[in-house]
């Protein structure tokens, strides 16, 4: 929907709909009920009016007993209608956006690490979670509904005009204000829900960065400056509310009052009428029931359509998500039986954003099973290496080739499951250590992550926490220490036996005991298996058999650690200042 432009847009409704194709069924069952409750509802009426003038003006107890009874049976038949239809339109709703959500989050899933760098985790999580639950507003009380409303509106309508023309006219003599009063109601309230949706990704996008963030808050003391913020944020959401609030205080009044005239109207000319002799007390009766079903379908249908309004609104910006195409290029088919892990960059140019250049002109090659080490200040492009590995963002220029073949004709899941990386924060999920070294992967049993974290070493402290390997590490790992994280990280490497191996910052941020531990783990983890380490401290590194020493996305040298102290220049002055502060 345009939310600027037209007041209603036929082509997103149209979208939304071929989402219930694999619930046809369930539509057209929907669509018959609505159908067959639209010629129900005006029965009863007709048969009170039969049976007044019939069976009470002149009284027939036998009669008044049957038509009772009969009555009786078409409410039944309503209400069961009206239930079945309920709980249907509400089943196809749930239907939708749980494929929906599904679809939207597998798109989410593959999405480039750059568009997470440009879009607030908040705003994804509302277009995930209440955003689709929004959508299904639109089955549940739009579509369907609206199109049960309008064409009860019709048939009772017919039904008015077939009994009594001039009665019918009084009775719509306030139709005409209503109509007014609704393009009001609804032109007012569409703003108003556009600013509530608004408002709820706003609330949502700052809840969540800084619950997140709150150990930040916390140490520099600035709860009562983030409460300061909330306040205004959630002022703006609940000044939102209220709007939509005040347009529904106005115009429901307003209904009832018109709907309240135009009875009065109709008792006052109908009961003329019936004095001398232009109509029937049935008919006045009748005509009182048919001015409710009148008002009432068309007081709650500015509410549907607005409602249907809202929908349409979180549709448009879920669609919007799924139209991102911020995907990397996946063409690749070449899957080999193994990779042997040889990387050659040749001639890499490499921008974020225009030619903003992270690297330039990167040239150097890692063989099979070796261990390459990248050094250099922060920003010098080392960390864009290795997400140019693992395919996580583009490179603009040259060529990257893992065993000869360039990067981009293997697939990229198949590439990713043979690379393995260690980040400096480690992230873990809120679940035991066991589900979170092997990612609830149901192919890796216990024994096997058990089997790793000995060969690591950190099977030892995993025993001596509540549970062991059940134990539940809350989320991003709060229970643990940094070094036990980056050790259960070493373990989900090496559990995955990877052909790469990437460690990135794995011991810059950990006491010397653990720090002991890793440099353990990280030979074990190593061994055999090409591996690029991207480390501050040098004495981690002095074993690698190629270190790169970067600069302003340069290479400036390159060698072993002894080749490097040689050439007296960049890496012996860090190394000369490392070797004094220890």
């Amino acid at each position: 929907m345009s939310v600027s432009g037209n007041a209603f847009d036929f082509s997103l409704l149209k979208r939304v709909l071929k989402t219930v194709r694999p619930h046809r069924k369930l539509l057209w069952s929907s669509v018959g009920l609505t159908i067959f409750l639209a010629f129900v509802s005006p029965l009863r009426p007709m048969l009170i009016q039969y049976t007044v003038d019939h069976y009470i003006l002149h009284p027939d107890a036998n009669m008044l007993l049957t038509m009772t009874l009969a009555m009786i049976g078409i409410l039944l038949v309503e209400a069961s209608g009206q239930f079945t239809s309920a709980y249907i339109t509400s089943l196809l709703g749930q239907s939708v956006i749980r494929d929906l959500r599904t679809r939207v989050y597998n798109h989410v899933l593959n999405l480039k690490t750059q568009y997470f760098d440009k879009n607030p985790i908040g705003m994804l999580v509302t277009r995930v979670v209440s955003d689709i639950e929004t959508i299904a507003s639109i089955f549940t009380e739009g579509v369907v509904i609206v199109f049960g409303d309008i064409l009860q509106l019709t048939v009772v309508l017919t039904v008015m005009f077939v009994t009594d023309w001039r009665l019918t006219l009084i009775s719509i003599s306030t139709i005409p204000l209503l109509l007014v009063a609704t393009n009001i109601f609804k032109n007012g309230i569409k703003s108003a829900f556009q600013d509530v949706r608004t408002q709820v990704a706003r609330i949502n996008t700052f809840v969540q960065e800084h619950i997140t963030g709150m150990n930040v808050v916390q140490i520099f003391n600035q709860e009562d400056a983030e409460l300061k913020k909330f306040k205004e944020i959630n002022k703006e959401h609940a000044a939102a509310q209220i709007r939509s609030v005040w347009h529904y205080s106005i115009f429901l009044p307003i209904v009832e009052i018109l709907s309240a005239v135009s009875i009065g109207l109709l008792i006052w000319l109908g009961a003329r009428g019936v004095i001398d002799g232009t109509f029937t007390v049935g008919n006045l009766v009748a005509f009182t029931l048919y001015v409710n079903m009148l008002f009432r379908p068309i007081r709650t249908l500015a509410d549907r359509f607005n409602t249907l309004q809202m929908g349409m609104v979180s549709s448009e910006r879920v669609f919007k998500l799924l139209d991102e195409q911020e995907h990397v290029a996946d063409t690749g088919t070449y899957v080999p039986k193994e990779i042997n892990g040889a990387i050659k960059f040749e001639n890499v140019w490499m921008a974020y954003q225009d030619e903003n250049w992270i690297l330039k002109n990167l040239s150097f090659e890692a063989k099979p099973g070796t261990t390459v080490a990248i050094v250099g200040a922060t920003g010098s492009g080392k960390t864009t290496i290795i997400n140019l590995i693992n395919r996580f963002y583009e490179y603009q220029k040259g060529r990257i080739c893992v065993d000869g073949h360039d990067l981009r004709v293997y697939p990229t899941q198949f590439l990713r499951q043979n690379i393995a990386v260690v980040l400096q924060d480690v992230f873990l999920f809120s679940d035991s250590i066991a589900n979170n070294i092997s990612l609830n992967n149901p192919d890796v049993s216990r024994a096997d992550i058990e089997a790793a974290a000995k060969e690591i070493g950190a099977d030892e402290f995993i025993h001596r926490l509540p549970g062991g390997y059940d134990y539940n590490v809350m989320e991003r790992g709060a229970m643990l220490s940094a070094g036990q994280r980056q050790l259960i990280a070493f373990i989900r490497a090496f559990l995955y036996n990877p052909a790469i191996l990437v460690l990135d910052e794995a011991t810059s941020s950990v006491d010397t005991e653990t720090e002991e531990l890793i440099r353990l783990a990280t030979e074990r983890v190593t061994k055999n298996r090409t591996s690029i380490i991207i480390a501050h401290r040098l004495a981690t590194i002095q074993k690698a058999d190629l270190i790169l020493v970067m600069d302003q996305g340069n290479i400036i040298e390159s060698g072993s650690h002894q080749e490097l102290l040689a050439q007296n220049g960049k890496y012996r002055k860090l190394y000369e200042l490392q070797f004094q502060e220890d």
